[in-house]
């Protein structure tokens, strides 16, 4: 099936951007956590313990070939794969490499970054390969750099790399970063294909972005 190009009705960067993330920057997202997301942080515990290894965190991670990429990219760390599809996670195994570094969990990252975070568990490196666009100017609480979570995204610090098929979703990325005093490159996505969207959107023609941001220790 070919790939088809974003659509949107936003020609620019959301005139209700800067309001929107600055607010979020501002308080504390305190929604009680889910049971869910409670069960799936014990599960992450479990497997990190008596690993002092670096850790390197791939959210979004869909059916997880990218997990399992960079597990081998990054043998001498962890590699936490998280997606909240059942479905997609499903479609691991036929992506999946024998190596005991990486592991793919069903979790909600608006809940599992701020479980993160306040225990401690801090990435070296963030990777978010292809989110949901949500390119509808009205969804624009729904996209990350959107949506109360992006503080806790922040919190985590380390080396992130973000990569979309709409370069809208970086510039708003980097203007989201830039408000929280964060530095971003912008560019053309470099090296080999890491996820099924990314080999679709390449095999369709499309123009893939990446940005990438030092975030530092919060």
């Amino acid at each position: 099936m070919t790939a088809r190009a974003v659509s949107s009705n936003q020609p620019g960067l959301h005139d209700k951007l800067d309001e929107v993330v600055l607010r979020h920057l501002a308080h504390d997202f305190k929604k009680p956590y889910a049971e869910h997301s409670l069960a799936a942080f014990s599960e992450l515990e479990k497997w990190l313990a008596g690993r002092s290894r670096p850790l390197v965190l791939d959210s979004c991670c869909g059916v997880g070939q990218s997990t399992a990429l960079l597990a081998e990219r990054h043998p001498e760390a962890l590699v936490l794969g998280v997606d909240k599809s059942a479905h997609r996670l499903g479609k691991h195994e036929h992506y999946a490499l024998a190596r005991d570094n990486y592991l793919v969990l069903r979790a909600d990252l608006n809940d599992l970054w701020r479980l993160m975070a306040e225990h401690g568990y801090f990435p070296s490196h963030h990777y978010l390969l292809y989110p949901n666009p949500w390119p509808k100017a009205a969804h624009l609480g729904r996209r990350w750099h959107g949506s109360p979570a992006f503080k806790a995204l922040l919190a985590l610090g380390g080396q992130l790399q973000l990569r979309s098929n709409w370069q809208l979703y970086v510039e708003e990325f980097a203007r989201a970063l830039s408000l929280a005093g964060k530095d971003a490159v912008q560019s053309e996505a470099k090296g080999a294909a890491m996820t099924p969207f990314e080999h679709k959107y390449r095999a369709a023609g499309q123009q893939c972005w990446q940005l990438d941001a030092d975030l530092g220790a919060d």
